[in-house]
């Protein structure tokens, strides 16, 4: 599976200078110096998402987007997920550090051409409970859309999520494109503004076991 990053241009730079690419996923990183609204955006006031929905009609694939969404002031950090015209859903970040922004409530999985996708929004890479439950609800693999350019920690938490839940995790921030194998290793990292990567899905399943204390059976006798 093709991956396009697109790190520093606008969507609508990006669409206007190259006409689109060919990829199975172009993914942008977290704009959140866009604040969109959700209202405006219904009264046709803008058009952020429309413009996702439309890149991913000119291209033929999916497109996943990041910025700050607003409804009626409350602000979070979101990613907007469309494939072939279709806005297929808006990923908020579950998570909020330091109360900058308004925390989420749900995680969401897509299912398109590409592959059924899971969305960890900016902070929520940080946490590995995301990365799990994404993974254990049949991501093929993670998309982390990141403002700030993500190239120290990130990388590591990135890294030892997808080797323990066995689920590539793919991160795109201002600057910089970085992917994380199944196998704990950098399969992938470019700070150039357009970059690709082939990526490959991972099926491996294990069977783990482990013993604790607990749940005691106890004889009740017979009746």
């Amino acid at each position: 599976m093709k991956i396009c990053f697109v790190t520093k241009e606008r969507l609508s730079e990006f669409w206007e200078r190259t006409g689109g690419e060919d990829a199975d996923l172009i993914f942008f990183p977290l704009f959140d110096d866009v604040t969109v609204s959700y209202e405006r955006e219904l009264k046709g006031e803008t058009a952020y998402f429309e413009d996702v929905a439309l890149l991913s009609k000119a291209c033929g694939c999916t497109v996943v987007c990041g910025y700050n969404t607003s409804t009626r002031g409350i602000v979070r950090s979101s990613a907007v997920v469309a494939e072939n015209g279709r806005i297929l859903g808006v990923s908020d970040a579950l998570s909020s550090i330091d109360g900058t922004r308004n925390c989420g409530a749900f995680l969401k999985v897509y299912e398109t051409g590409a592959g059924r996708i899971g969305v960890a929004v900016a902070e929520d890479a940080y946490f590995p409970e995301v990365l799990r439950t994404l993974a254990a609800c049949g991501s093929d693999f993670v998309l982390c859309p990141f403002s700030r350019r993500a190239d120290g920690a990130e990388n590591v938490v990135l890294r030892a999520a997808a080797f323990t839940y066995g689920t590539p995790v793919c991160l795109c921030s201002y600057g910089y494109a970085f992917a994380a194998g199944a196998d704990g290793e950098t399969a992938f990292a470019s700070p150039m503004p357009v970059s690709f990567y082939d990526m490959e899905k991972n099926g491996e399943f294990h069977l783990i076991e482990w013993r604790q204390r607990g749940f005691f059976k106890r004889d009740h006798g017979k009746y």
